[in-house]
């Protein structure tokens, strides 16, 4: 059966006539792939595969999905671990490549930043000839990509000699962030949706994408302030007389700790509350929950660990006695604690690897949640599951529920609408 998928795939990418784009790097990727998908709806028509990143979500998409009439495919391609991009690329053949950066995630697979930046170039070295590598001037693993390519390159980032050199970056919550680009066109004006000022950089990587794929650069600016934001990756949350949270808990590598911390410290509030949870897989001790905790308390009123690893924070005993720290073990026991000691307006970000799930948290406010299993095994957010609302251990029966449901639906479609089950 997957041979016949990789086979239908390849013949559909072979027949295709839309513009392939791969988009990779060790962090923002997703968030690329869907502004630059919705710039580009704005001037054709895409699909975007965002999140599904791996080779068999690539064979499927192809495989199933009917690309006539498709102007543009917009791909994200995750590594898990060595020899994961290529296949990928083989599949895809883009036109345009873009890579985000390279850092050292998924520690346990890689080890090392030569092993993960040799990973994500397999995305460039499948470009098709003539295709075009976006690349980030600012990081040398990704710019040293662009010296033995016989591509195309445009280069983002802050460095003087970029080809979309981006200044006059701002955000400070509730103010979104804004930036300029220069480029051979001009000035960019961006104002953006996003709450943090790291988000400049695949905000950036988009619209050189889009800009050297022909959008107008009015459009680009217009489709970039229209963005719906990604689910779970500093997410704004606002609670009607309640707190608002900023919901970062899909992922959370060491090196993104600090990104969120300085977005709550640029935060202009009156209070502010870090819940960490997991970190990511790593490099070194587990010391560096005590260092996440150093960090936070200087921004935040409270600061509260959960999880398995919340024993690690190091925060002393006048800080517990204070209030000022909490050490708690489930997103259940966080929920009430917060929910018995909110502020209107306060700001609280959920920082957190996904495991824990900790978008519940905020959920709560809204829906009545019932999954508080302390981890589930699902790797997509609850928003994307869906079953929130429902106890982790009727899960099953009400997937199969609603698969009897659709199978019924479909079989009254066959036999006519009016009629009725026996």
């Amino acid at each position: 059966m997957q041979r016949l998928k990789v086979y239908k795939a390849r013949r559909a990418r072979t027949k295709s006539k839309a513009t392939f784009i791969g988009i990779t790097g060790s962090s923002g990727k997703s968030t690329v792939t869907e502004l630059l998908g919705h710039i580009l709806a704005g001037h054709g028509s895409v699909h975007t595969q965002v999140l599904a990143n791996s080779i068999r979500a690539l064979v499927n998409m192809l495989s199933k999905r009917a690309l006539t009439g498709i102007d543009y495919v917009v791909f994200e391609a995750g590594a898990s671990g060595t020899d994961t991009v290529k296949p990928m690329g083989d599949m895809l053949r883009p036109h345009v490549a873009v890579v985000t950066m390279v850092r050292l995630e998924h520690f346990t697979a890689f080890r090392t930043l030569e092993n993960v930046a040799r990973e994500k170039r397999m995305l460039i070295d499948a470009l098709r000839p003539g295709g075009l590598a976006v690349l980030n001037a600012d990081d040398p693993h990704v710019i040293a990509m662009a010296s033995p390519t016989q591509h195309r390159v445009a280069t983002f980032g802050r460095s003087e000699w970029a080809d979309y050199r981006v200044t006059d970056i701002h955000a400070a919550y509730p103010d979104r962030l804004t930036f300029s680009i220069h480029w051979r066109g001009g000035v960019i004006e961006l104002r953006t949706p996003f709450p943090a000022e790291h988000f400049w950089l695949p905000t950036a990587a988009a619209v050189a994408a889009a800009l050297e794929l022909g959008v107008p650069q009015e459009k680009v600016a217009a489709r970039v302030a229209t963005l719906q934001p990604l689910a779970n990756r500093c997410e704004v949350f606002v609670v009607d007389s309640g707190p608002q949270f900023i919901l970062d808990a899909a992922k959370a590598p060491w090196h993104s700790i600090h990104l969120a911390f300085d977005m709550m410290a640029r935060a202009t509030v009156e209070r502010k509350r870090i819940v960490l949870g997991q970190i990511s897989d790593y490099a070194g001790s587990t010391r560096k929950y005590h260092y996440a905790y150093k960090t936070a308390r200087e921004i935040a009123d409270q600061v509260i660990y959960v999880g398995d690893n919340a024993h690690r924070s190091g925060a002393g005993q006048d800080d517990r006695d204070a209030g000022r720290f909490h050490e708690l073990r489930t997103p259940r026991e966080v929920s009430d604690h917060i929910e018995r000691t909110a502020v209107a307006g306060e700001l609280i970000l959920l920082k957190s690897s996904s495991n824990l799930h900790l978008e519940r948290i905020a959920l709560a406010w809204k829906h009545d949640v019932k999954c508080w299993v302390p981890v589930c095994g699902k790797r997509e957010g609850c928003v994307m599951c869906g079953l929130f609302e429902v106890p982790f251990e009727e899960h099953r029966n009400h997937v199969r529920g609603r698969r009897r449901a659709r199978r019924w639906q479909h079989f009254r479609r066959l036999l006519g609408a009016g009629t009725e089950p026996i």
